[in-house]
């Protein structure tokens, strides 16, 4: 094996799809800022309790594990953002509002989570805490959004749930909620026959309400159908009536429901949500509500947001075009030094020209020229290529 192979679904990221990564983080983070959330950089590896506790278990066998040579304590590498967030917010921010926080960095599988998937995703995200209210629910889906079309995706959808429908269910009958995680299974793959099988178990209501769940899937309209065929219990009224308020504050935006959708029933809590692009298998953004699970912390906060992968974000652009820049000739003159760093501070590319290299290829194209004329460094552009800055086809420096 050449030892330049790297192991299954891991990739190195070369210039043109680094930059256009890095210029996304950028773009995001900074929409991000303008809604008022703060940036918190939690580190690579923590202590293996610490990162599990507050996830439900869920990330338990998607997590590394190794063993600190320090202390002799079991670590893991990340794979998921959320609860170092969660750690952050509970245990040393301890604000007694709201609290809008951001993040960006690697996260490792142990497994891809889906076709095509990497398992060194570069999460970024975002997490509002100290609201219970819809209204954090709704503005973190809005923003949620507002990631993808920033992004330059147009095609998009979102499909929304409510774990409270399911969760209600179960309250009601103690024989059902004895076997939650195999319901939860079933749930998850509609696993209709599966359900059947249970029925003769679980109070009559209850087994007609779960074989019927995973046929609540398609547009808004499941709605309706879902309060007619479902029993009419406070919780489900109320999970109803929040994604319908929900829906009706993203005008214009394609939105499915699916009330069988429960993959994270152990860490979220209320609605939960996944935004889907044309031409990718994977769910592109994912997010919901996750309500007191600050408590492992020490402090129980209502808690929703959303991450996504940048990697995988990236993968659905159009391929980044090469940057223009300037060509400028390699030398010590003061006056050429001065000119390049001149152009460098405004903010131009700037590539010097190295002697025996003038036919390297570049991820750039150059489309002006730092020439000498009569002594005074200036810019010009190249023939056949149209100049960066139309207004002028040559500047002094």
């Amino acid at each position: 094996m050449g030892k330049w192979l790297l192991p299954e679904s891991l990739a190195d990221i070369l210039p043109a799809e680094a930059r256009r990564i890095e210029e996304l983080r950028r773009l995001l983070l900074d929409l991000y800022r303008t809604y008022g959330y703060e940036l918190v950089m939690p580190p690579l590896v923590e202590y293996l309790d610490s990162l599990l506790s507050a996830s439900g278990g869920d990330l338990d066998l998607h997590t590394f594990k190794l063993v600190d040579q320090m202390s002799g304590r079991s670590l893991g590498i990340r794979a998921d953002m959320t609860p170092q967030v969660t750690r952050i917010d509970a245990h040393l921010l301890n604000r007694a509002g709201t609290a809008r926080l951001c993040y960006c960095g690697s996260v490792l599988h142990t497994l891809p989570r889906g076709l095509w998937a990497t398992r060194e995703p570069l999460q970024i995200g975002a997490e509002l805490y100290g609201h219970a209210g819809p209204e954090a629910d709704i503005e973190v889906v809005q923003l949620a959004l507002e990631s993808v079309r920033r992004a330059g995706v147009a095609d998009y959808r979102i499909d929304l749930s409510h774990l409270g429908v399911v969760r209600a269910l179960l309250e009601t009958d103690p024989a059902a909620s004895a076997r939650a995680d195999e319901i939860f299974g079933l749930l998850r793959d509609k696993d209709v026959p599966g359900l059947a099988l249970l029925a003769p178990e679980l109070a009559p209501e209850t087994a007609q309400a779960l074989q019927v769940l995973p046929t609540l899937y398609g547009d808004l309209d499941v709605l309706d159908e879902a309060r007619k065929v479902l029993p009419a219990l406070p919780r489900v009224e109320q999970a109803l009536d929040m994604l319908a308020g929900l829906a009706g504050a993203l005008p214009g935006v394609e939105i499915g429901v699916d009330l069988a959708d429960v993959r994270s029933f152990h860490y979220h809590t209320g609605v939960v949500f996944a935004v889907y692009c044309g031409g990718w298998p994977n769910a592109v953004v994912r997010g919901g509500r996750y309500d007191d699970i600050g408590r492992v912390f020490g402090r129980a906060r209502p808690a929703t947001g959303f991450s996504l992968d940048l990697r995988e974000l990236a993968g659905l652009l159009a391929p980044a075009k090469p940057s223009p820049a300037v060509r400028a000739p390699w030398g010590l003159d003061p006056a050429l030094m001065e000119a390049v760093r001149a152009l460098r501070a405004a903010g131009h590319i700037v590539v010097q020209i190295l002697p025996g290299h003038e036919h390297d290829q570049q991820e750039f194209v150059f489309d002006r020229e730092l020439v000498q004329r009569n002594g005074t460094w200036q810019v010009e552009s190249l023939a056949g290529t149209p100049a960066s800055n139309p207004a002028s086809s040559s500047t002094a420096i």
